[in-house]
């Protein structure tokens, strides 16, 4: 049942990123080229999106506990270091190159373009750099130490 949901969740998801037009990498460029062709759109989207967030939250933290787990687990980290900051400037410079985040290059996926699977395949290249980057530097500390 829970692979059930989790399903319907993502095409729910994939359904809203296609729908609301962030699917299109031009509707996210034109949002961020504020002195040419300026689209508001992506606001409205994100603005909309965290209304259902909150509403969402407060429902479901309501319940006291998750339907499929014993407790809620959360972030506990606080700070914002170094590998936060860097990590969230290259994902906004390359969402602003590209036009796709993560989460609607994945639904775009279905169109079968070239730049959008070159983009997911990049994302994923860059997401096994990081970790193979993060497990080098944790092994050259642990032999520092």
């Amino acid at each position: 049942m829970q692979l059930i949901l989790i399903y319907l969740i993502g095409v729910i998801f994939g359904t809203g990123i296609v729908v609301s037009g962030m699917a299109n990498p031009a509707k996210v460029i034109n949002f961020f080229d504020l002195a040419g062709s300026w689209d508001p759109s992506l606001a409205f989207v994100m603005g909309g999106a965290l209304i259902v967030t909150a509403i969402g939250y407060r429902l479901v933290f309501g319940r006291g506990k998750p339907i499929f787990a014993g407790r809620f687990t959360l972030p506990s980290g606080r700070n914002l270091d170094l590998p936060l900051l860097g990590g969230s400037a290259v994902f906004g410079v390359g969402w602003g190159i590209a036009g796709f985040c993560p989460g609607g290059a994945l639904p775009a996926l279905g169109t079968g373009r070239l730049d959008v699977i070159a983009f997911v395949v990049a994302m994923l290249g860059g997401i096994f750099a990081a970790r193979y980057l993060q497990s080098l530097s944790r092994a050259r500390a642990q032999a520092a130490s």
